[in-house]
């Protein structure tokens, strides 16, 4: 008969490949995600039949939202996040907290444009609202929980 005795382990931690990664990397490939999931929403509203078609503040007539715009449109906007993300972990106390904050504040924020996009049907108005949150709900946590993991 033999007799087998438990190993000790060592504690668990939570830690991932993006956890020991730059603030900088981690938020290239969580924006490169949050870009192809917002796509992947707008192509089924397209396929669904909302129209694609928005308007600035001032423009007389609503443009098409052309495919990829948005993808470009997140990359665009994820930029400054990445910065932020960048400048929170080098001075922020708390800087995951600080993030989440900010960019949720943001994000609401964000809502505003296509709420009143002028010469823009509601149901494009409400496909790039929920485009805004769909890009948030991506790119925010995951970004902040590599800031949760910033040591000094």
């Amino acid at each position: 008969m033999s007799v087998t005795t438990p190993q000790a382990q060592a504690p668990r931690t939570e830690s991932g490949l993006l956890s020991t990664r730059p603030v900088w990397l981690v938020g290239i490939l969580v924006t490169l995600a949050g870009a192809v999931v917002t796509e992947v929403f707008a192509l089924v509203a397209r396929a669904a039949g909302v129209p694609m078609e928005a308007a600035g503040p001032g423009a007389k007539e609503a443009a098409e939202i052309p495919v990829g715009g948005f993808f470009g449109g997140v990359v665009f906007w994820s930029v400054a996040g990445i910065v932020l993300a960048v400048v929170l972990a080098r001075w922020a106390g708390r800087p995951a907290r600080t993030f989440t904050v900010i960019t949720v504040a943001l994000t609401a924020l964000s809502l505003a444009g296509p709420a009143v996009a002028p010469h823009t049907a509601t149901s494009t108005q409400i496909v790039l609202g929920v485009s805004h949150v769909v890009a948030a709900a991506v790119v925010v946590p995951l970004l902040a929980r590599r800031l949760a993991h910033v040591r000094r």
